[in-house]
């Protein structure tokens, strides 16, 4: 009988509850009862697309849930939501004893856009969010509302990173820079270094050395051009300036002729000059070839003199960006040198000295480090985003003290930027000690200012999305790492499941989200964190039905308050087909159909019950 109840239960859709061993590896039937999820830490989502969130709210509560996630997450809907809606929410949420959280505008925290990074976009982001978190206040103002936003929005990914089954390593495949001049972004090709030995720098350290080693050979290459183009308009004006015309002995030529042959040059190859130099019969010594190869050589120098002043520009903000003062030093006093020749750049008569300056102009910077005009978009994208978090927490602080908002930011779905454990973390951490700071400047404490940015800045742990990672490789060991290091800083946790290839949201229980495991670790730091059911998607598209209940039945969560006996897992044994809702526990029409005995059941099972077929619905014969 033990081997027929677990493989030919004849309650038809149901799974045999009372085995044993029944849920083991898939539910929390086999989990220690402090891991079994109440149903009141669960919460619900409304739908994104409509504006009236009121009613939406409305119909979630009636399910019986009692965290509901306000969704805002498109500006356009989210700016819809009348103000005196907000106010009705939370008159609505007092008065059923429920609690509100908000999923913030789905905005790009960097400023990077497709067009590239723009401080202004960056700005723009920022009052976004100070926005949405301004309006979520009113949902809770006497407590502090979790405010969801996620990492990115449209960053491309920084780092596309893969599993090699083979060394059981990681392995970087794309790597993305920026220009912090310029704000454009670009793909550093990965290649194999055959000529010096080395194969592909696979690991992030390897890259940036790369990096490091391509800006150094940049620049050394543009500095070549501009001495290449320096030394020959030179090397041109010297030789014409130091001997004598054509036909003539080459012989040193005397200051006085010097002088006398730039005053002719000064007035070359303009109309006017052209005519008095004919009228004194000038050329007839040779001089308009001399003529010609100084117009060459100083063509040069301008070509120069014009690259010069771009590169050297590309130091200056380099440096100052990087905040280096010994190099901004260097390059203010070269500056100060050139400063009183640089009006008199365009007349002729001052070639040499423009020679001369353009020279020592490259020399010093051949003697700078290369500027890293190239950076590493991950670490630029934490730069910005944590200004825009740090600054959007400190303005909840002014403005509302204890009673601020909480800023939660989300893994988005792998394959977009900042979505791993180790982008989140470092995004965190980089926001809290930008927080820091702008508190002290405040006036607040370092035990005050450090327990703010904690309590103000978390992480929201979106399960579904991190399980993503499997199709770029990745196992359930490499995800429970990830959930490892993300897990000190969670407060709030988004639930969706799938197969790791396609963002689905599914029910948890339904795919291959290692959930249990991730609870456990997560469960070290912050047990009573809400779980906000995010089936938003396909699941109500295709099913029509909300996911609450298969949810409980995933997590084991008790029916009763008293956190025993009977579990939601347990429900399923207990209805008797696939449509008939959760159905009576052993109801009556079972007694008096098939009775107590062997005699009782339908002829198919071996009895003497008539009827028809449980298989095809025909008489049976």
């Amino acid at each position: 009988m033990a081997d027929y109840s677990k493989k030919n239960n004849f309650y038809a859709g149901a799974d045999y509850g009372l085995d044993p061993d029944f849920g083991k590896g898939e539910s929390f039937l086999g989990f220690e009862t402090s891991y079994r999820t109440p149903a009141g830490q669960f919460g619900l989502t409304t739908d994104p697309r409509s504006a009236n969130q009121l009613g939406e709210v409305s119909k979630k509560l009636s399910t019986g849930a009692k965290t509901i996630e306000v969704e805002g997450l498109t500006n356009e809907v989210w700016e819809s939501v009348p103000k005196q809606h907000l106010k009705e929410l939370y008159r609505l949420k007092k008065l059923v004893g429920a609690d509100l959280t908000l999923h913030g505008p789905l905005v790009e925290p960097t400023g990077v856009s497709r067009q590239g990074w723009d401080e202004s976009q960056r700005e723009q982001a920022e009052r976004q969010m100070w926005s949405a978190v301004q309006r979520a206040q009113t949902l809770d103002p006497d407590g502090n509302v979790v405010v969801t936003f996620h990492s990115s929005n449209g960053l491309p990914t920084p780092e596309t990173k893969v599993f090699n089954e083979q060394t059981k390593k990681e392995e970087i495949k794309e790597f993305w820079v920026v220009d912090k001049r310029t704000g454009n972004f670009q793909n550093v090709p990965i290649e194999k270094n055959y000529f010096e030995g080395q194969t592909a720098p696979f690991t992030r350290e390897g890259i940036i050395k790369e990096l490091k080693k391509k800006n150094e050979d940049a620049w050394n290459k543009q500095l070549q051009s501009v001495s290449f183009h320096a030394h020959n308009g030179s090397s041109i004006v010297k030789q014409m300036l130091g001997k004598g015309g054509e036909g003539e002995e080459e012989k040193e030529q005397s200051a006085e002729e010097i002088k006398e042959t730039l005053k002719y040059y000064k007035q070359y190859g303009t109309p006017e000059g052209e005519k008095i130099l004919k009228e004194q019969g000038i050329f007839k010594e040779g001089i308009q070839k001399r003529m010609q190869e100084l117009v060459h050589g100083e063509l040069y120098l301008r070509d120069a003199y014009g690259d010069l002043r771009n590169l050297f520009n590309q130091a200056y903000e380099a440096a100052g960006i990087n905040n280096d003062a010994k190099t901004i030093t260097k390059l203010n006093d070269y500056i100060n040198e050139i400063a009183p020749k640089i009006k008199d750049i365009r007349n002729p008569e001052k070639i040499p000295e423009l020679a001369t300056e353009i020279i020592n102009g490259i020399n010093l910077l051949k003697g700078i480090d290369a500027p890293k005009t190239f950076t590493p978009l991950r670490d630029f994208a934490i730069k910005n985003a944590s200004e825009t978090i740090s600054n959007v927490a400190m303005s909840a602080y002014k403005e509302f003290k204890d009673k601020a908002p909480l800023i939660s930011i989300e893994n988005p779905p792998v394959g977009m930027g900042l979505s791993r454990a180790e982008d989140l973390k470092d995004l965190i951490e980089a926001s809290r000690k930008k927080f820091i700071e702008k508190a002290k400047e405040s006036g607040m404490s370092s035990s005050q200012a450090n327990d703010h940015a904690n309590k103000l800045i978390g992480a929201t742990w979106d399960v579904g999305h991190i399980n993503m990672l499997r199709k770029f490789g990745y196992g359930e060991k490499e995800l429970l790492k990830e959930t490892s290091k993300i897990a000190p800083f969670v407060k709030h946790i988004h639930l969706s499941d799938n197969f790791g290839l396609e963002h689905t949201e599914l029910p948890m229980g339904m795919g291959n989200v290692p959930i249990k495991k991730e609870l456990e670790i997560i469960g070290e730091y912050n047990k009573k964190a809400k779980k906000i059911i995010e089936t938003g998607g396909n699941w109500y598209q295709f099913f029509q039905k909300s996911p609450l209940r298969e949810t409980l039945e995933a997590f084991g969560s008790p029916i009763y308050g008293m956190k025993m006996q009977s579990y939601w897992n347990q429900v399923p044994a207990m209805s008797g087909g696939y449509f008939s809702g959760q159905g009576a526990t052993l109801p009556d029409i079972h007694f008096q159909t098939y009775g107590t005995g062997f005699s009782g059941l339908p002829t198919e099972l071996g009895g003497q019950i008539g009827g028809r077929s449980r298989v095809s619905g025909n008489p049976m014969e």
